[in-house]
């Protein structure tokens, strides 16, 4: 064959391969996350040291730790061909968010101008990595390794911020973070994702640049089961996420019991409500089964160490399931042709159970009475019991107040650092680059 031939067919090969434009520093892109590290080193030898009073043994960290770093990971690798970024940024954001959060929750607690280490403060900032662990289910696919990091990175600032309103001004009880965590990270993820969006109009019918990207955003036969292994996970670990914060062995008890039991009713009735809202003759909705059967735990959170009985539990549980189905049946495409892409679905399972536990809190609040909790009152409404001078109508009202205000502070918080997040100097993902891999990842 001649050389002319030969360069024809190859420079024809070379035609049909991907075009991938290599930048010139592009092997630096994530060099500013090293010196952010090199800063957060500073920074713990600054002000962090050991606090040796402190012999506590929390039951809920190792559980919490799993649900982070295996929990989270594996749930979102239903997409195609987003696996390695689904379990690798999840493994980046969650180890450089519970650096960021260590410092940015406990400055507002300094002793002494120094951070005590504890146990405690650690698995607080392990709590704090799943809000940015959410938002991330919100932009699965849709945006560029440093836009992860970066939004990541202003986004713990603010939870902080808000999480400080809520427990130590507001003084509302959230101890499994539906509020201030599922709640804060569901709508700060949806401003994101909202700001973010594209603005170019169609003008034909043709096919799009976004075909290939579009036909990416789905799942496969196998990656619908490695996502189940991430359900599984955060299903059998969710009571000790929701009770590693108790203070009390009856508080511990009732908070562990009650998210079983609603995970368990929520898990029955998404099944059910699966069948019913099927487009295909009652079949089985893999998606609802991967996330829906989650929204107990949720749903339940901010209630899950109060009196509202063992019945009372399997009653949001039903309810969460009922909200989480009909929500990914009909709400995600709603909100789809709004413009707000949502990948993984986190407004069905963290934000509206998130805001159905922040109202549940407020009804439960408002029954509170000393004669049924006797000395746990005031580990469960610490602005109730002991000292505290608040009446359950009033704490009832704080609830509220904590709801309202983490859904407005996330919405504008995330809508903001979208905008920022757009910038040309944090590589955002073209449309024909969304939900693959090879942008950020040597594949085999």
């Amino acid at each position: 064959m001649g050389s002319a031939a030969s360069n024809f067919l190859s420079s024809s090969a070379a035609k049909n391969e991907p075009q991938i434009k290599m930048h010139k520093f592009s092997h630096l892109k994530y060099l500013p996350l090293m010196l952010f590290q090199l800063l957060l080193m500073v920074l713990f030898f600054i002000f962090v040291r050991y606090d040796g009073d402190k012999h506590h043994d929390l039951r809920g960290f190792e559980g919490t730790h799993v649900m982070i770093f295996v929990g989270f990971g594996f749930l979102m690798t239903f997409l195609k061909k987003y696996s390695y970024s689904a379990l690798g940024f999840n493994w980046f954001l969650a180890a450089i968010v519970i650096q960021w959060a260590f410092l940015c929750q406990n400055f507002y607690h300094l002793k002494d101008n120094k951070i005590l280490a504890t146990k405690e403060t650690l698995l607080e900032a392990d709590i704090m990595a799943a809000t940015v662990l959410i938002t991330f289910g919100a932009l699965l696919g849709l945006a560029s390794g440093l836009q992860l990091l970066f939004i990541a990175i202003v986004e713990v600032a603010i939870a902080c911020a808000n999480f400080y309103l809520v427990g130590d001004i507001l003084k509302a009880a959230d101890v499994g973070g539906s509020i201030a965590i599922h709640t804060f990270g569901a709508y700060f993820g949806l401003g994101t994702s909202w700001a973010m969006k594209p603005h170019h109009k169609k003008t034909s019918t043709a096919p799009t640049a976004t075909s290939a990207a579009v036909d990416l955003n789905g799942p496969t036969y196998i990656s619908d089961v490695t996502a189940m292994i991430g359900s599984l996970f955060l299903w059998i670990y969710w009571p000790s996420f929701n009770s590693a914060l108790t203070t009390t062995n009856s508080e511990y008890q009732r908070a562990v019991i009650n998210t079983y039991l609603a995970l368990a009713s929520a898990t029955v009735t998404t099944f059910v409500m699966s069948s019913v809202v099927s487009k295909h003759h009652g079949k089985l909705d893999m998606v609802h089964i991967q996330n829906s059967t989650l929204a107990g735990g949720v749903a339940v959170g901010s209630v899950c160490n109060m009196h509202i009985m063992p019945g009372g539990a399997v009653a949001i549980g039903i309810g969460a399931g009922l909200l989480s189905v009909l929500g990914y049946r009909f709400l995600t495409p709603l909100l789809t042709k709004w413009g707000i892409r949502d990948t993984c679905g986190v407004n069905n399972l963290h934000g509206m159970p998130g805001i159905y536990s922040g109202l549940l809190s407020v009804l439960f609040a408002a029954l509170a009475t000393s004669d049924e909790y006797g000395s746990d009152l005031g580990a469960v409404f610490g602005a109730m019991g002991g000292d505290g001078s608040r009446t359950a109508t009033s704490q009832a009202l704080y609830q509220l107040y904590a709801t309202l205000a983490t859904i407005v502070i996330a919405t504008i918080g995330g809508a903001f650092t979208g905008l920022f997040a757009k910038l040309s100097f944090l590589s955002p993902l073209k449309d024909n680059e969304h939900y693959d891999d090879d942008v950020n990842w040597e594949l085999p």
